[in-house]
């Protein structure tokens, strides 16, 4: 394990997730060095230590962390695919553009573990958001509102199939069931846009403030390389839920990031919806 004198490496995108991950570091006397991802500079990390990188400048980025004195390496934020095609690589992601573009046809959980694969080659330590914290990782059992009724039970064990489904097939982490009825599946689009288009459906397929119904499952795919791109739900999910007249949220007890368990349980106690952790052993 890396000493604790040794600076955090975090390769970031936009949201809370790196943000935590950062104030997490500090809390416990660990120095942060941010490599933020050109068009997606998170504004909350603009005051730490870093540099600006571009996708493609794989050499510049060791070369970074290393005269940082960086060890220890965590991925986090959201970012979107690039255009391989305008990429302007380093010579170093000029030797990888051929995995990393075979990788990429394979679909997103192949271009994370080259990723993985890659830094650990060079001798870095890749660890996951949860590591990076220690607070994040979802438990198991009711974790914010009240216990899902029998039906909403139901709705999240065919939501939690859907979702582990279509991880499966590498198209998203995400799944709405209402009523038995599946109503939205993640893509590309990611959570906050799938809960919008919910909140658009047909009043009578999905549920109102007055009465909620329905659920949003979140999960990892079963393939995934857990260090990078777990689930995460935060505040924002919760807003969204609400709009969309969801019950409830359901993740995988172990499998998820929770941002701010105390703002998420308020959160979920003014919205009236739950937030639930149910066990990785139901059927994906």
């Amino acid at each position: 394990m890396t000493a604790p004198h040794a600076p955090l490496g975090l390769i970031a995108g936009l949201g809370e997730l790196p943000v935590e991950i950062a104030r997490s570091a500090e809390q416990r006397g660990q120095a942060v060095y941010v490599l933020r991802l050109k068009g997606f500079e998170e504004p909350a990390l603009a005051h730490q230590p870093g540099e600006t990188i571009r996708f493609g400048e794989i050499g510049r980025i060791f070369k970074l962390f290393r005269a940082a004195g960086c060890e220890t390496v965590c991925f986090a934020g959201m970012v979107r695919r690039p255009d391989f095609d305008a990429l302007k690589p380093d010579l170093k992601g000029i030797s990888l553009l051929p995995k990393v573009v075979a990788a990429a046809r394979k679909g997103d959980d192949a271009l994370l573990r080259l990723m993985v694969e890659t830094f650990e080659a060079e001798g870095f330590e890749v660890i996951g958001a949860d590591q990076a914290s220690g607070r994040l990782l979802a438990g198991e059992g009711v974790l914010a509102g009240a216990p899902p009724s029998d039906s909403q039970q139901d709705d999240l064990r065919k939501a939690a199939f859907i979702a582990g489904e279509i991880g499966r097939l590498d198209i998203g982490q995400g799944a709405i069931v209402c009523d038995g009825l599946v109503l939205c599946v993640e893509g590309q689009e990611g959570t906050d846009r799938m809960l919008a288009r919910c909140a658009e459906l047909d009043p009578a397929l999905i549920g109102t403030p007055e009465a909620r119904k329905g659920v949003l499952v979140k999960r990892p795919r079963p393939q995934q390389e857990r260090r990078i791109d777990l689930p995460t739900v935060g505040v924002q999910t919760l807003d969204g839920a609400a709009k969309a007249g969801l019950a409830g949220i359901g993740v995988e007890a172990g499998g998820a990031l929770l941002l701010d368990i105390d703002a998420i349980r308020e959160t979920a106690e003014r919205h009236g919806i739950f937030v639930y952790g149910f066990s990785s052993s139901w059927a994906p």
